[in-house]
């Protein structure tokens, strides 16, 4: 049977989450296991998912309020022992700054662009999980 890689997406917004999924798809890339979503809208779910389940990579949604994603970014790296590659979603190309002062390891604006987003999860996929055949 073939790996599954878990994402978490951290958003408080149902579209941006539901975007998300959809550019990324059931399988971002072909060189890339299939892809399950696992979805939060508050700090406390994402930490607790983080806690109780493998995830692979998180994507966080720097427009989510009160715990922004970038904050929530910086914290995670700081604080998760091992913590998986996070893929940041800006509101604005301008954001680049903060999403290098966050750690994340990769950026995109919003709204999703389908074939940026996929490519940078597909990326950091790579980097995490092992090849599919």
């Amino acid at each position: 049977m073939q790996p599954t890689a878990t994402v978490l997406v951290y958003s408080d917004d149902a579209n941006t989450r539901e975007q998300v999924r959809l550019a990324g798809g059931r399988r971002p890339a072909p060189d890339v296991p299939p892809v399950e979503y696992v979805e939060c809208a508050t700090l406390p779910a994402l930490l607790r998912l983080l806690g109780e389940r493998r995830i692979d990579v998180c994507v966080l949604d720097g427009e989510t309020a009160p715990a922004g994603g970038m904050g929530v970014c910086r914290q995670l790296k700081d604080e998760v022992f091992q913590c998986p590659p996070v893929l940041l979603l800006m509101g604005r190309p301008q954001d680049a700054w903060l999403a290098t002062w966050s750690r994340a390891d990769a950026a995109v604006t919003h709204p999703v662009d389908p074939v940026a987003f996929a490519a940078s999860l597909a990326g950091l996929l790579r980097e995490r999980v092992p090849a599919a055949s």
